[in-house]
């Protein structure tokens, strides 16, 4: 792979996230205010899916493109999901084999997802989590969003979930807003949800978690990223 500045930078900064242990930290399992967040995101995202006829996912072909751990590639077998049918794809070789060896019934493939492998129209749900916040080049996002919908089938969608503002505690990524994701996916249908509370705030909730998560999201502010679907016109 002939890597570019941007390429090395991403590799450099995630390596480093993982150095310091950051990732598993930060979004811990155990710890009630990030299990109250991934409720959060995957309620409107079963919801937005249900709205457009997209669940149950049985038979449906799904990429994650960053897949990273695999975890939010494995959630989506609650959803009726086959593990044939979801293949993941991440930029850094030590995050596909933890994937493989935590999730080894999913695929994961590593490699730039500036030119996938797979032909025109090879899935039916394409699914991107923080990726686009993370990539500072705009011509390197643009190619990755151009693959993305090359491989995405007529009537389709891709599944969004990123930052809409910038992180304060975070300078490596960039909020994405509406006009941004409007100009990566110009010719698809776009249905944006705010969602997540802001999450050191979320983090710190602790045993009042169920008490005053609920009530803050409903402060529009308080919500980091949106969550969402963009849909690919039928043939």
């Amino acid at each position: 792979m002939n890597k570019t500045d941007e390429v090395r930078r991403l590799e450099r900064v995630y390596r480093q996230y993982r150095e310091e242990g950051k990732l598993k930290t930060h979004w811990a399992e155990a710890n009630p205010g990030n299990q109250a967040m991934v409720r959060q995101r995957m309620g409107k995202l079963a919801a937005l899916l249900q709205q457009r006829g997209l669940l149950p996912l049985t038979g449906k072909r799904v990429l994650e493109i960053g897949s990273g751990s695999g975890r939010e590639l494995e959630r989506l077998r609650q959803w009726g999901a086959s593990p044939p049918d979801l293949l993941g794809v991440d930029l850094l070789s030590e995050n596909v084999a933890k994937a493989r060896e935590d999730y080894p019934e999913l695929r994961f493939e590593q490699g730039n997802a500036e030119r996938l492998d797979w032909p025109d129209h090879s899935f039916d749900l394409v699914m991107f989590s923080t990726v686009f916040s993370s990539i500072n080049d705009r011509e390197m996002a643009r190619r990755v969003a151009a693959e993305a919908c090359r491989v995405l089938k007529p009537g389709g969608a891709i599944i969004w979930y990123d930052f809409r503002f910038n992180n304060p505690w975070n300078t490596h990524v960039h909020g994405v807003g509406k006009e941004e994701i409007a100009k990566l996916f110009p010719s698809l249908r776009r249905t944006l949800r705010r969602t997540t509370l802001l999450p050191p705030l979320a983090r710190r909730l602790g045993v009042f978690t169920r008490y005053l998560y609920a009530p803050l999201t409903a402060i529009a502010i308080l919500n980091t990223h949106y969550i969402g679907l963009l849909e690919k016109p039928p043939v």
